[in-house]
C-alpha cells in the first residue's frame, strides 16, 4: 500500500466519522427544534413565573438549554470539518457544501435568538405582559422557522453526503 493510498484511506475514515457525528448532532438539533415548535415550548417558558422549581434561567428546569447545550455547539464545526475532510470526494462535495452552509445559517439564527430575543423573552426576572411577550414570540417563531428549515436541510444534506461518500468509496474514486 502506497503512502497516498494510506493517507486517502485515513481521510475516508475521518470523513466517515465526522459525517456520522454530524448526522447525529443535526438530528438532535432538528428533532429538538421540531418538538419546541410543535408543543410551543416558548409560549410556556415565556409565560411561566419564576419559582424554586422553574427558575427563569437558561439552564433552569424546563429550559430547552439543558437539552441543546451538550450537543448543539458541535453542529456547525462538525459540518465544516466534514466539508474539509470530504472535499476530495466529488459524490459528496455538493452535499457537504449544502450541509455546512445550512448549518451555518441555522447557527446564525440560533445566535440571534440567544443574544437578541431569548434574554428579554425568557430570562427577565418576571414574565413579560402578554402585550410585550406577543411580538417577541412572533419574532422567535419566525426565526425558529428559519432555524428549523436550516437544520432539516443540513440533516438531509449530511445524509446525502454520507451516501455519496460511500458510493465514491465503492467505485474506488479517490
Amino acid at each position: 500500500m502506497g503512502m497516498g493510498k494510506a493517507s486517502s484511506d485515513r481521510r475516508d475514515v475521518v470523513t466517515d466519522r465526522l459525517l456520522g457525528a454530524a448526522e447525529f448532532t443535526h438530528a438532535h438539533w432538528f428533532f429538538g427544534n421540531l418538538y419546541e415548535a410543535l408543543v410551543r415550548i416558548p409560549d410556556r417558558v415565556a409565560a411561566s413565573e419564576a419559582s424554586a422549581e422553574l427558575p427563569r434561567s437558561p439552564f433552569g428546569a424546563g429550559s430547552p438549554g439543558r437539552y441543546y447545550a451538550p450537543v448543539a455547539p458541535l453542529n456547525v464545526p462538525l459540518a465544516c470539518a466534514a466539508l474539509v475532510a470530504g472535499w476530495n470526494r466529488p459524490g459528496s462535495r455538493p452535499w457537504l457544501i449544502v450541509a455546512a452552509a445550512s448549518s451555518a445559517v441555522g447557527g446564525a439564527a440560533t445566535a440571534y435568538l440567544l443574544r437578541s430575543v431569548n434574554p428579554k423573552l425568557f430570562f427577565s426576572p418576571q414574565p413579560l405582559s402578554a402585550a410585550r411577550r406577543k411580538p417577541l414570540l412572533t419574532k422567535w417563531y419566525r426565526v425558529h422557522a428559519i432555524r428549523l428549515a436550516a437544520s432539516a436541510i443540513a440533516l438531509a444534506a449530511v445524509d446525502r453526503a454520507r451516501i455519496g461518500h460511500l458510493a465514491d468509496q465503492q467505485r474506488g474514486v479517490r
